[in-house]
């Protein structure tokens, strides 16, 4: 079965619209990121095309392979849990990675980004709902990482990132996408030096809606563009 990109993010374009429109927010302050993993370079040059300019990966080793085939003037995010020994191939690459959850990770981004004299952009990922399961620091762990993050000279941190559990009653979502919201809201108002609270990645495919009218700034969307995964 064909895939009408195009006609996909359209609809999705509408129900960011709408998610502002009923909570009051600029869909303007809405990125979306186009979730690609798994899929051919040939869909995300279709998406490109049809004028998505965001794309997220999760595995090192495909984004690499992604990266070199496509020619098209796209920006990359890496989405997917980062070890630090493949830190070193996403080096320059990536406009925000938002997966880092333990101040390791960070110490080798630094590095990694630091040979190039450049400064990494990232976001803290914090596990909402403690699941066994997910990554992310504990949010009651996020701030004093956060701080110990923010000394190293290479490293940007930008907001933070979230994955709930999956709910089929979306209200059951809304708590953790408030939950961190709100621990961005403290973290901010502690003014720590080169950290800013502006972006906040949480919401995918079958929970954006509630995830834009918690105040997330960045979703991340797959299936609803490039459909199921095979």
């Amino acid at each position: 079965m064909s895939i009408d990109i195009t006609a996909n993010l359209r609809s999705i374009h509408q129900r960011i619209d709408d998610a502002c429109q009923r909570c009051g927010r600029n869909s303007q302050h809405i990125s979306l990121v186009a979730v690609s993993k798994k899929k051919p370079a040939q869909l995300i040059t279709q998406a490109a095309s049809a004028g998505q300019p965001l794309f997220g990966e999760s595995y090192v080793q495909e984004f690499c392979d992604k990266h070199q085939q496509i020619t098209a003037p796209i920006r990359w995010h890496f989405i997917g849990a980062l070890q630090s020994n493949k830190v070193k191939y996403l080096r320059g690459t990536t406009e925000l990675i938002h997966s880092v959850d333990r101040y390791s990770l960070a110490k080798e981004i630094n590095k990694q980004w630091a040979a190039i004299e450049q400064t990494a952009n990232i976001l803290i990922q914090v596990n909402v709902s403690a699941e066994a399961s997910k990554a992310g620091t504990t949010v009651a762990d996020a701030e004093a990482l956060i701080r110990k993050v923010a000394e190293l000279p290479h490293v940007r941190i930008q907001g933070l990132m979230t994955l709930p559990p999956y709910h089929d009653d979306l209200e059951q979502v809304r708590p953790w996408f408030r939950q961190l919201r709100q621990l961005a809201q403290h973290i901010d108002g502690l003014h720590i030096a080169n950290v800013s609270m502006d972006t906040l990645s949480m919401g995918m495919s079958h929970d954006f809606e509630i995830a834009i009218e918690e105040g997330a700034t960045l979703i991340r969307v797959g299936t609803a563009i490039f459909g199921e995964r095979e």
